[in-house]
């Protein structure tokens, strides 16, 4: 058979394709679903979003541009060029868009008595307050910035807030530039009467800003902001110390090229930001104008604010529950009868925290081995490490330095890890190690058993709470035997390992997903029953999505539940028609990876920390481990169902690589809020069932005494 592959009207750019899950991420804010706070906080999740994006992509994609690299991506077929042009493009809609929502839901939010203002628009009291605050609390850190031959264009600092001002005198116009300070509020609140007034910190120093400038008159004043460059390299050849390293890359980062410049322009379409432009050597493509705030991420903390006044506009509060598969079990006891699953946020994080903290004081306990990718920023898993190594314990901890954006944070942990006496790698050489994995060396009844964590998602206690992540705990002698090995692998100088149950990136889990898709196409030809399940972050990588391609045109019925990117068109005929693609933007980030192969009922059941991306496969260490408890298996089928069963946030990806909401007959159905509703009836069920046992035992030794 003669496949239909490599056709760019197959693919969608893994640019443009993350564009469009931001703009399902906007979609949230506009879903009267959700509360009316945490639709603004959608907002500031899209601003943050494109932060990155714009830092590291973008970037990238300009510092190719630069060097005269023009060959095309592997898919679309687009140059480097070409995909800034089509980033321009789309990424403006989007933008649109974004100020469009803010300012209906400003308009929304005045029914519950809490106004956005300019401080000249306040009642007279609060604008004579807003000066004192100005006078009293802003003023003196602000630092005003002439431009001229004397004081150059200054290196400003990147994604903070500036105030640009043109002012004049008797001997001519000038040029200068205000920065707000880091240390200076980003916004202010007045209230009275049931009313809260909300002004922003930079309009406040704009109707102040002629008391920087004595003796000049302001003639033109918007503010403004840049992005830059954070796609640097680290250089890992010949560093004598990784981590001296990366704090030298950190303060590069800071002095990257600008590559894109942000205008609030107040509705005046004269402000064209040239001068900027030209000192910035940007053109008019990375120019974005709004009439409407910038840098929307302080709606993080607005949020914060308001919520205690308003309860009625945030989620209703969710306790993360006991997990089902342990309940409120020691773990180490029901690890050492069965395997258990963990299921996050629905089920708490707490387990994992356990199981560790219960290490580290455990006298039988000789060892912990654990990988670190992100931590919350205070982690009770490094204190319980810390604590550990204090009581003689072997600690060895794999500390990714690289982990983006995450490096100054990882860095401080290492120190602080090394200072407690724990053994700390870094990582490898070109690799980055994203992998989730813990094992704890225990003696149990004078045997040494190995207990092994392995997940989805990073140890951090604080995301685990927003992150949808699973995790098995084990204590399967082949998997304890591959956490050895592997961290031995990490630790020391060896041939990469032949693993007994686990499969490792580099390469492994790209010719285990090959492999596995081959059989399926295989069964489906001698049984008709052919079928792959996927859930993950993104799908990017050429040869799986060729291979996915490949098997819906045998006739597999494909299924994939892809938060993000996904470079692969579904629904296309004669190409993709078997294949079906769902994106779920809802309460939690869906952060699960889940591989599934039919296999004729051999029911082959992965999860892992590696997305079908080609960074990932090639250029990490991520682990897929299986699944081969049985009653994990038909969990995990029930949950898969119910994505795909979703009508309330799904969105399904049509054959032009656009996505709109699931609309069907059927009773409306959140998958994340079925989840939740599940989680709570377990949990209820655990306590009655602990409660008549416990009612039992009271009424048998009752009995007994009579």
């Amino acid at each position: 058979m003669e496949y239909k592959l490599d056709n760019r009207e197959y693919y969608d750019n893994r640019e443009l394709s993350w564009l469009r899950f931001n703009y399902r991420v906007l979609e949230e804010a506009i879903d009267d679903h959700n509360p009316l706070l945490e639709r603004f906080k959608f907002l500031a999740i899209t601003s943050s979003n494109l932060d990155e994006f714009f830092m590291v992509r973008v970037g990238g994609l300009k510092d190719q541009v630069k060097m005269n690299y023009h060959e095309p991506e592997n898919k679309t077929k687009m140059t480097p060029g070409e995909q800034l042009e089509n980033i321009s493009r789309l990424n403006r809609e989007n933008c649109t868009a974004q100020y469009r929502i803010f300012n209906d839901l400003k308009d929304e939010l005045e029914s519950y008595g809490v106004y956005f203002k300019k401080p000249e628009d306040l009642p007279e009291r609060f604008k004579v307050e807003a000066d004192e605050i100005f006078d009293e609390e802003i003023f003196p850190s602000l630092t005003p910035l002439g431009i001229d031959a004397y004081r150059p264009f200054p290196k400003l600092m990147n994604k903070k807030i500036n105030i640009f001002v043109n002012l004049s005198n008797e001997l001519g116009d000038q040029t200068a530039i205000v920065q707000l300070p880091t240390i200076i509020k980003r916004f202010y609140t007045f209230h009275d009467d049931g009313r809260t007034y909300v002004v922003l910190s930079e309009d406040i120093i704009i109707r102040n800003v002629g008391k920087l400038f004595k003796g000049y008159k302001i003639d033109r004043t918007f503010a403004f902001r840049i992005t830059r460059n954070a796609d640097l390299t680290i250089h890992e050849e010949g560093a004598q110390d990784l981590l001296i390293e990366i704090e030298r890359f950190l303060k590069e980062r800071t002095k990257g090229a600008a590559v894109r410049l942000e205008i609030d322009s107040g509705g005046n379409s004269a402000i064209k930001g040239s001068f900027l432009m030209e000192e910035l050597s940007l053109g008019e493509n990375d120019v974005y104008k709004f009439d409407g705030p910038l840098d929307l991420t302080f709606l993080f903390e607005f949020v914060s604010n308001l919520k205690g006044r308003h309860p009625n506009l945030i989620y209703k509060p969710f306790e993360p529950q006991s997990p089902k598969f342990l309940g409120t079990d020691d773990v180490y006891e029901r690890a050492l009868k069965e395997d258990i699953f963990l299921h996050h946020p629905f089920e708490s994080f707490q387990p994992i925290v356990d199981f560790v903290k219960e290490a580290a004081a455990d006298p039988d306990v000789l060892a912990i081995k654990q990988t670190l990718y992100r931590v919350s920023s205070d982690s009770p898993i490094i204190a319980a490490l810390k604590e550990a190594s204090e009581n003689g314990k072997q600690v060895s901890v794999l500390v990714e330095l690289k982990a983006r954006f995450d490096e100054e944070s990882n860095v401080h942990w290492a120190k602080e890890l090394e200072d407690a006496g724990c053994h700390v790698i870094y990582g490898m050489n070109y690799l980055k190690t994203h992998s989730k994995i813990t094992l704890v060396i225990k003696r149990v009844r004078n045997k040494l058993v190995r207990f092994v964590h392995l997940g989805t998602g990073n140890y951090n206690d604080s995301t685990a709470k927003q992150y949808t992540d699973m995790g098995i705990i084990t204590t399967d002698p082949d998997i304890g035997d591959d956490a050895i090995n592997f961290f031995n692998y990490l630790s020391g100088y060896s041939l990469k390992p032949e693993y007994k149950s686990l499969h490792v990136a580099p390469f492994e889990i790209r010719d285990l997903f090959d492999d596995y898709i081959n059989k399926e196409i295989a069964f489906h030809k001698e049984h008709g029953n052919g079928y792959i399940f996927a859930k993950m972050n993104s799908l990017t990588d050429k040869k799986i999505i060729d291979k996915l391609l490949i098997a819906s045109q045998e006739g597999v019925k494909i299924d994939l539940v892809i938060r993000g990117i996904c470079c692969l068109k579904a629904g296309i005929p004669g190409v993709s028609e078997n294949i079906r693609v769902v994106s779920i933007v809802g309460r939690f980030l869906e952060h699960t990876r889940i591989y599934y192969f039919r296999h004729n009922g051999q029911d082959k059941m992965f999860l892992s920390s590696a997305d079908m991306m080609t960074r990932n496969m090639i250029k990490r260490v991520e682990i897929l481990f299986p699944v081969n408890d049985e009653r994990f298996i038909e969990e995990l089928k029930e949950i898969n169902e119910l994505y795909l069963r979703d009508n309330k946030k799904a969105r399904y990806q049509k054959p032009d690589g656009t996505y709109a909401y699931v609309r069907n007959d059927a009773p409306l159905l959140s998958a994340q809020e079925e989840l939740m509703r599940r989680a709570l009836k377990v949990n209820r069920e655990q306590i009655e069932h602990k409660e008549n046992y416990l009612l039992t035992r009271i009424r048998n030794r009752f009995k007994k005494s009579n």
